[in-house]
């Protein structure tokens, strides 16, 4: 049974009616009495009550309403200031039709249009993200009687560079100089950040000097731009020492202190506070959360807390974000009930969590599987009105998705639908999950075809989840099925597309199509990892062919790719089976040197092998250095040991050898409490 509903649905979208922007001559029905009271306060109706009464009405429908009832009346003349509030109501709305009927309407009434109206108009364009509707705009400035000036080339650069339109600013830059006017330093800021975010820091720097050659001089903004840029791309001590050339400010600080976090370099970020304080700057709220956060991702909880305690010594009131970071750092390093106590003191402390303090505790919580608590946590976001976005379901789906829970993920889901929000590729995965975790494989295929119906294709991510899953429950046949499906999808395989289904074909003892793929994977360039040769080599073991399995060690050294211990393992295992034990004790030895750590696999198998070929007294040197280094024989071994020596030596002699081997172990458990113990 299938629990979603039909994503993506028009049905649950709420048209908005289009305002009528027409001003007519003729009374509009339902305000004739309206009409009437305005006529009636002919005399005592001024621009200040017009501009009132505009800014107070909460429905810009109404306002627009009353608006065009002043007009048509003959109360009252318009003026450019109700034109600009007007005009400002509709951009906040995206209603640029209306904004550009009522630009027509003031050049009707020959009224001229203001640099502060005009502005208005740009910056509803920017909000509306319709930068080059506003650039339209801007070239018909004559048209409305508005004279050009610097501010209004300000504000329309800045559209451009809010939609990244780096290839229309310097046209634009130009005309400016082209119309006489000096750019000021809110011109430069716009300039030296759109060249940053462009990736041009050098010419950004080079137009920081001509800044000042004009007689321009830079200002905190100017400095930040520089330096914030450098730190990005990590370029932390050239930032360093371009900042020494000027005034001391916060916000530079604070670029260069996220520089340095960033790069780990948090004894340089430390001595960068102590100077700020030095020279008279006192770290501010987002000085520490900065580094709070470096802490937090680092693991060193400790020095978060020690943070958090030096901002209340000096004075600074941590904030949301603050708390957020906290938060993060102790779910990261699996503290859960820690990060609930911080997220009670935070509503405790009247600061309300915003989304993406609710999104890292429910990442948190999913991660950990607590989804009962996430669950929870999202109740609460709910009743505090705080607005699940895209990224708040993403993560519960996918929580759900990995405990296999369908109903819970179907749940989410669908309130995901009825929010608006449309699913995306991620979501779409986490679906197919889950849906292949309850073995509704036709169901996952299904969804996979509604993605590209929806316009939101699947991914390679989304492929290589179904074919994991197929692989593991043995359907290898629609896992190959798949595999050729991805490029209809324009889906490139990769890496770990392979290897799952490498892994489900040596499983299976496919070893045909198994090595077929590696071939095509050679042919197409796909990069082997560590994973691909222990599948084959997990093979080749496994088929008999030790002397093929060693050629693709060979390989994989070569290729510079270090073994690990599943490596060693398969290896180690593979000549205990074939009689030769003396090449795995060898290779257990190779494999410290290499720092790789043995684990009780490699131990099972060296003990079974030698037990097979050499003897028990031999077995028990490796059982004892087995318990030696920590690792306790699991219950495989003794099942081993037990059948091996009742069918060789017999009871008595067998129950007195693990009465030995046990008393052993206990003592060494005894010192090593006493150890501890001392030590505290």
């Amino acid at each position: 049974m299938m629990y979603l509903k039909e994503g993506c649905s028009l049905l649950l979208k709420v048209h908005k009616p289009s305002i009528p922007f027409v001003l007519s001559t003729s009374p509009i029905l339902g305000f004739n009495q309206e009409n009437d009271q305005i006529n009636k306060n002919t005399r005592t109706l001024t621009e200040s009550d017009v501009l009132k009464r505009l800014r107070g009405e909460g429905d810009t429908f109404l306002a627009l309403e009353y608006f065009k009832n002043v007009a048509n009346s003959k109360s009252f003349k318009h003026t450019p200031l109700t034109y600009q509030m007007m005009i400002e109501r509709l951009g906040q709305q995206h209603e640029m039709d209306g904004v550009q009927y009522l630009l027509q309407q003031m050049k009707l009434e020959g009224l001229d249009c203001p640099e502060d109206i005009f502005i208005s108009v740009i910056n509803s364009y920017t909000r509306a993200g319709a930068a080059e509707q506003a650039l339209k705009t801007f070239y018909r400035i004559q048209d409305f009687g508005c004279k050009v000036t610097v501010r209004i080339y300000n504000h329309l650069l800045d559209a451009l560079l809010s939609e990244n339109r780096f290839h229309m600013i310097n046209p634009v830059y130009n005309n400016m100089k082209k119309d006489g006017l000096e750019p000021n330093v809110y011109t430069y800021n716009i300039l030296l950040k759109a060249l940053c975010k462009n990736n041009r820091v050098d010419g950004a720097h080079k137009l920081l000097v001509e800044m000042s050659n004009k007689g321009c001089s830079p200002d905190v903004v100017s400095y930040t731009t520089i330096v914030s840029s450098l730190c990005k791309i990590g370029r932390v001590e050239e930032a360093r020492k371009l900042a020494l050339g000027f005034t001391p400010s916060v916000p530079v600080y604070n670029a260069l202190i996220s520089g340095f976090c960033n790069e780990c370099h948090f004894r340089e970020a430390f001595e960068l506070m102590d100077e700020m304080v030095d020279k008279g700057l006192s770290p501010n709220v987002v000085t520490y959360t900065t580094v709070l956060n470096a802490m937090s991702d680092f693991g060193n909880f400790e020095l978060s807390l020690a943070i958090l305690g030096k901002m209340f010594v000096r004075g600074c009131s941590p904030n949301v974000q603050t708390f957020t970071c906290l938060i993060k750092g102790l779910s990261l390093k699996g503290k859960l009930y820690e990060a609930l106590d911080v997220w009670n003191r935070l509503i405790r402390d009247g600061i309300l969590p915003n989304v993406i303090t609710y999104n890292t505790l429910l990442y948190s919580l999913c991660l950990l599987g607590n989804m009962s608590e996430a669950l929870s946590v999202f109740s609460q976001m709910e009743r505090y009105g705080c607005l699940p976005n895209l990224t708040t379901f993403s993560t519960l789906i996918n929580g759900y998705a990995k405990s296999g829970d369908l109903l819970g993920a179907s749940e989410i889901w669908n309130k995901m639908i009825m929010s608006g929000c449309s699913a995306n590729v991620v979501v779409y995965t986490s679906m197919v999950d889950v849906l292949c975790r309850n073995f509704m494989f036709d169901r996952a295929y299904n969804m996979i075809e509604k993605m590209a119906m929806e316009n939101c294709p699947p991914n390679t991510i989304t492929f290589n989840t179904f074919i994991k899953h197929l692989c593991t429950s043995g359907r290898l046949d629609q896992a190959m099925q798949l595999l050729d499906e991805m490029e209809q999808y324009g889906c490139a395989r990769n890496t770990t597309t392979y290897n799952e289904l490498l892994g489900g074909l040596v499983k299976f003892n496919n070893f045909r199509v198994a090595y077929e793929l590696v071939m095509d994977m050679e042919k197409k360039g796909v990069e082997f990892n560590v994973v691909t040769y222990n599948n084959m080599i997990n093979g080749f073991c496994c088929a008999g062919m030790l002397e093929v399995a060693l050629i693709f060690v060979g390989k994989m050294l070569v290729k510079g790719i270090k073994p690990d211990t599943f490596t060693f393992n398969i290896v180690i295992n593979a000549y205990c089976k074939c009689g030769k034990v003396e090449s795995a004790i060898k290779l257990l030895d190779t494999m410290s040197a290499v720092g790789r750590h043995p684990d009780s696999v490699t131990f099972s198998s060296l003990i079974c092998g030698i037990c097979e070929s050499t003897g028990l007294d031999a077995a028990s040197v490796y059982l004892h250095r087995m318990i030696d280094e920590g690792i306790f024989p699991n219950i495989s071994i003794w099942n081993f040991l037990v059948r091996w020596l009742f069918s060789k030596i017999g009871y008595d002699t067998s129950m007195a050898y693990f009465n030995g081997v046990i008393d052993a172990s206990l003592e060494e458990e005894s010192f090593n409490f006493e150890l501890k113990y001392e030590s505290k």
